[in-house]
């Protein structure tokens, strides 16, 4: 009994001095302690060949998504986003509606805009010169392009000849779609394009001469109509195109995004591509809301909006029908003239599938 006693005591003693050890570092091994625990959790959980003891962070989730569109059909097909986000208060995504393709090129190529619509062309030519540094999302403008005269003297594609066309999109779609279809018809040498830097321009040009010539996108047309009952729609540019027997429908109009912005942000964009398709079909859907919301946003009036939608073939195709309909498109462009899609055809990186 005196010898269980006299071990319990040396056992006590030795617990005592660990105790008063341990106190001597002043309220400091609390910390090791907790910085100890934290650091055995992370190894436990780290691959078992990593290098490195703590895992990379997230990527930061950026503040604002800068998007920007034309005026026109591109825009419109948001309209229906647009009011959501500002309705709900939600402005993580930005938009900005411009004039001119020329507005967006340098917000695109110095990252202040991250998701752009464009001409269908131009996003190739994006491609070409920032060495592969964009990715086409979605086509969202089907053919949207009219030859409009001012009077009733073209009936056909060879009425043409020693006309001058008023027409605004000088170096993208709208150029190189009015050029194959002239040089395919024969009328190369026949026909003077006047070229303008907004299709507003183009507007006034035809309303203010008998008898003139204007090739105008919707919703232009339309607002063309309204302002001058003169005005008539003399040719449909997709029935020029098939009539030539390509193996392309002509498209207007896609959307772009900046691949770092793809790469790093992947499900907002898979959110955006979502989000857009429902607006997009909305405006198809619900014209006369959706005509409200165009006015609203200051794109064109609402009146004119409504009887725009219908004829502006506004459409969000995405995945490899996006691929195979944009490449059949871009391959007709660059076999009759290569710099239309800056100089080479875009490699498969172009094409966001995902």
């Amino acid at each position: 009994m005196k010898l269980k006693k006299i071990i319990a005591g040396a056992f006590a003693a030795l617990m005592c001095v660990a105790t008063l050890t341990a106190c001597s570092d002043g309220g400091s091994s609390s910390k090791t302690s907790s910085d100890q625990t934290s650091s055995t959790t992370v190894e436990d959980s780290a691959p078992e060949n990593s290098s490195d003891k703590i895992s990379a962070p997230e990527a930061h989730e950026p503040d604002v998504v800068n998007i920007a569109a034309l005026k026109g059909p591109t825009a419109m097909g948001m309209t229906k986003m647009m009011n959501d986000r500002e309705t709900t208060g939600d402005m993580s995504f930005e938009f900005e509606i411009l004039a001119a393709p020329d507005e967006i090129t340098p917000k695109i190529a110095q990252g202040t805009v991250d998701i752009a619509c464009v001409p269908a062309n131009l996003g190739a030519v994006l491609f070409n010169k920032t060495e592969g540094k964009v990715q086409a999302l979605a086509v969202n403008t089907l053919g949207v392009l009219y030859i409009c005269e001012n009077g009733d003297t073209v009936k056909s594609i060879d009425d043409l000849k020693g006309k001058t066309i008023y027409s605004a999109g000088k170096g993208s779609t709208p150029e190189y779609a009015l050029n194959f279809i002239i040089k395919n018809s024969g009328l190369e040498n026949d026909v003077t394009i006047e070229w303008k830097s907004e299709h507003a321009e183009c507007l006034a040009a035809l309303l203010a001469n008998d008898n003139s010539v204007a090739m105008l996108p919707q919703p232009f047309v339309t607002t063309a109509q309204t302002k001058n009952e003169g005005v008539r729609v003399a040719l449909d540019l997709n029935d020029e195109w098939d009539k030539l027997g390509v193996d392309s429908s002509l498209l207007t109009g896609i959307v772009i995004v900046r691949k770092e912005f793809a790469e790093a942000y992947p499900h907002i964009v898979r959110d955006f591509l979502k989000e857009y398709g429902e607006s997009v079909e909305y405006v198809n859907t619900n014209v006369d809301a959706a005509a409200e919301l165009v006015g609203k946003y200051d794109i064109v009036p609402a009146a004119v909006a409504k009887k725009a939608i219908p004829n502006c073939h506004i459409v969000c195709v995405t995945g490899s029908e996006m691929k195979d309909m944009l490449s059949g498109y871009l391959k007709v462009l660059f076999d009759n003239e290569p710099k239309s899609v800056g100089g080479t055809l875009p490699t498969d990186a172009f094409y966001f599938v995902g």
